[in-house]
């Protein structure tokens, strides 16, 4: 039982939540990253083409050859793209594919965001308060969101593309819905216990 002690200590709690607001601003950072590479067509899709399919191409290149790039993203999804007619991937489908990779890692960096607001809190020892409780509601409902919604709307987006495309696109997605529900929920939870626990700290204050 030492060491839970420990590890639940303040000056050590405080240590790891300064270390967590960084890992936070480092997720922020690698997801516009990301975000940034594959509006520069460099996120991978499964591409069919008349010469023949090629599993890991991007837009940026000609040449398919996974062997001869490096920075590349993946959206975790299954995506297929077949080009024109002249065997060309259309300027709108590569717009389709960095606006559904988007749709993504904008909710996230803002989720962490929020999330590095709740450790910059307990690295100062301000713990049981409103603003924790807010953010960590934000943090879940941000990421209900994402579990949810975002599904949708990636769909919505590759349903809009072909509309206006000569390249056809398909996307099959929503795998890790049940994975960020969950935890998503338990945020929600933690906010309402530290909102409960903040109103009765001020009954009790106001009682003595």
């Amino acid at each position: 039982m030492k060491w839970i002690q420990r590890l639940t200590n303040e000056r050590f709690a405080k240590s790891a939540a300064r270390l967590m607001q960084f890992v936070c601003y480092f997720v922020i950072g690698f997801f516009a990253l990301c975000t940034l590479l594959s509006f520069m067509g460099r996120q991978t899709f499964f591409l069919h083409t008349p010469m023949g399919s090629f599993e890991r191409a991007i837009y940026a290149e000609e040449n398919h050859d996974p062997h001869s790039r490096s920075m590349t993203v993946h959206a975790g999804d299954d995506i297929r793209v077949w080009t024109n007619d002249a065997g060309q991937i259309d300027l709108t489908v590569q717009i389709g594919l960095s606006l559904m990779y988007a749709v993504y890692t904008v909710p996230v960096m803002l989720a962490f965001w929020f999330l590095s607001r709740v450790f910059s809190n307990v690295h100062r020892g301000r713990i049981f308060t409103e603003q924790n409780a807010a953010y960590l509601l934000y943090y879940g409902l941000i990421q209900f969101a994402a579990a949810v919604v975002v599904p949708f709307v990636k769909l919505l987006i590759c349903w809009l593309t072909n509309l206006v495309s000569d390249s056809r696109i398909s996307i099959a997605t929503g795998q890790n819905t049940l994975s960020m529900l969950f935890p998503s929920i338990a945020f929600m939870v933690a906010a309402y216990i530290i909102h409960y626990g903040v109103h009765l700290q001020d009954e009790a204050d106001h009682t003595l």
